[in-house]
């Protein structure tokens, strides 16, 4: 790895912590009275707004914490069910620091998932949020689990269930009353405190053993080569049950930084606005589609020409070290709150035309790579090492290989650190097939530049081999064809045909956008419209490359709760349909 731009991700000093109760100690000393969550109340219309400091929250915390352990749940296995709220990261918190195991479950489950998941995980408690009452009355009647206590996050009147604002109550009075088991109990970093399932895209999830240990390793990476102001503001929008979601509300935390929600993807903009959020960590899904709103307000306004000439100006400003970007686009900037200064995607990659954009209107934009099994972040941008096309370089405590690389030295990215994960609960074999001689085989396939810069080419279960032997990666030709403006998404797959695969294209088209800028075009001159730019981008690549069959739809690709699309379920569901 080059020395160079290793040192690079290392640009900002940094604290270490031992383990997470350590960090919320730091932070609560440096910023006792610094918000670290805003949280909005509407009723009958009416909106006011809840301010807590990072005292109220470690109170809170310990509180909870105290009442958890008083109620036998010490060493045990808690699970959190529910959408992103202060009373899903006081739970997390509290439960880590000094509890026991916490089980971060998706919202998005369905009911017999979500017994699966509790069953699997040998689940002790849950904490969930009022939406999923009907489910755990039925789960608490049917004694088809291993859980014995219901919390909700809600006051509800459900005499079985315990009430998350009733156990802080109880936890201050046993505090009050001199109670430190919590206080005085012992964490040890290296052992098993997240069980964690995977988004299961391709099998069924496996569930990830994480350690403080793995979680503080990838803070203090992190901090390393992003500058966090405790003045930021960060709107919580990937969900807490997802790794980057959860490490990169910590990763904040330990910053002093205050914590808002997002009220839906409708009001993201008007969020934006009134809480002046500085930082947004989201999917590229949504970051594309907030790139072509701007795009459009430009044209709307009439303004294309302007922008154009202010992208010259302070480019070439820029060569000279003057950046005027965010006074040359200040209307733009203050559509989006004005106070947006740092964006980070994660989750998948993100078109290199909308990070360039929203860069060069003066707003940083980075993105990441990792997974849940490595904390998550392996490999990031930072505002001086950002190169497009790639994921950037290592964390400082990383080590990225590319394992047995092909002609084109592309081959499977393998990564050694201290974010690794423990292993697979319960699963020796998957474990072993991944965990190699320390090493973490992520199952990505990539190549890394004479720089140092890593770029990921696709994933070593999508490839799609052709009978001549040759390997396609679908990702490449996905890249090319998202970048058509009426295109929303697309997936390259491989169409079983006699004994071959025909290569085929599933296109999902943005119907308002066919609708405003075609409104009078039939089904067929709109599929021959696709298929004409399908055939364009094929006569740019080698004839192997060639897609021969497209599907198109206005209706979205099933998607994991990260919006990756579930190739596998949507082939089968194509495969279904083709023999119908």
């Amino acid at each position: 790895m080059n020395k160079k731009l290793a040192k690079s991700n290392m640009i900002y000093d940094a604290k270490e912590f031992k383990d997470l109760r350590e960090m919320l100690n730091n932070s609560v000393n440096l910023y006792p009275n610094n918000t670290a969550f805003i949280i909005k109340n509407t009723e009958n219309e009416n909106i006011n707004y809840t301010k807590i400091t990072y005292s109220q929250l470690q109170d809170d915390v310990n509180s909870l914490g105290t009442a958890l352990i008083n109620l036998g749940l010490k060493n045990k296995r808690i699970a959190i069910i529910g959408k992103n709220r202060y009373e899903w990261a006081v739970s997390y918190i509290s439960i880590l620091n000094g509890v026991g195991i916490a089980v971060p479950l998706d919202k998005g489950l369905p009911e017999q998932e979500i017994i699966l998941s509790l069953n699997r995980s040998l689940t002790d408690a849950i904490i969930f949020d009022k939406s999923y009452a009907e489910i755990m009355k039925k789960i608490q009647n049917m004694n088809s689990t291993s859980v014995k206590q219901f919390i909700c996050m809600d006051s509800i009147s459900v005499p079985s269930f315990e009430s998350f604002n009733n156990l802080i109550n109880k936890g201050k009075e046993l505090l009050n009353n001199g109670n430190t088991e919590y206080l005085n109990a012992e964490i040890d970093p290296e052992k098993l405190s997240i069980l964690l399932f995977t988004s299961g895209t391709t099998s069924l999830a496996k569930a990830v053993m994480l350690s403080h240990k793995n979680i503080c390793s990838n803070i203090y990476a992190m901090q390393r080569f992003i500058k966090i102001y405790d003045t930021d503001v960060n709107m919580a929008f990937l969900p807490f049950h997802h790794t980057f979601g959860s490490t990169a509300l910590l990763l904040f935390l330990a910053h002093g930084v205050t914590n808002v929600f997002c009220d839906g993807l409708r009001h993201i903009q008007k969020n934006l606005k009134e809480y002046k959020v500085s930082i947004f960590v989201c999917v590229p899904l949504l970051l594309e589609a907030m790139y072509v709103q701007i795009q459009k307000e430009i044209d709307k306004k009439g303004k294309r020409s302007t922008v154009e000439k202010g992208l010259k100006i302070s480019n070439s400003l820029l060569k000279i070290g003057i950046d005027v970007r965010r006074k040359l686009f200040k209307e733009i900037i203050d559509n989006l709150g004005g106070n947006l200064r740092f964006i980070v995607s994660g989750a998948a990659a993100i078109d290199k035309k909308v990070a360039e954009g929203f860069n060069n209107f003066g707003i940083t934009t980075i993105q990441g790579y990792g997974l849940t099994e490595t904390s998550p972040v392996l490999i990031a941008e930072n505002k001086y090492n950002i190169r497009y096309g790639s994921v950037g370089t290592p964390l400082c405590n990383v080590e990225i290989k590319i394992d047995e690389p092909n002609e084109q030295g592309i081959g499977e990215i393998i990564a050694h650190g201290p974010n690794v994960m423990l292993g697979y609960y319960n699963n020796e074999e998957a474990t072993k097939e991944v965990l190699i001689d320390g090493w973490f085989h992520t199952g990505d396939l990539g190549f890394i530049d004479k720089d140092g810069y890593i770029f990921i080419t696709g994933r070593k279960k999508n490839v799609i081999v052709l009978k001549n032997g040759k390997n396609i990666y679908p990702e490449e030709l996905e890249s090319l064809i998202n970048n058509l403006i009426y295109v929303s998404e697309s997936m390259v797959f491989g169409l079983p045909k006699d004994d071959d695969l025909l290569l085929s294209a599933k296109i999902v088209y943005n119907k308002d956008y066919i609708q405003e800028t075609y409104p009078n075009i039939t089904e067929k001159e709109l599929y021959d419209m696709i298929w004409s730019d399908i055939k364009k981008i094929n006569s740019s690549l080698t004839n192997f490359k060639h897609i021969k069959h497209i599907i198109i739809t206005d209706e979205p690709m099933i998607k994991t709760s990260t919006a990756k699309i579930k190739r596998f379920q949507e082939i089968e569901k194509i495969i279904k349909e083709n023999d119908k």
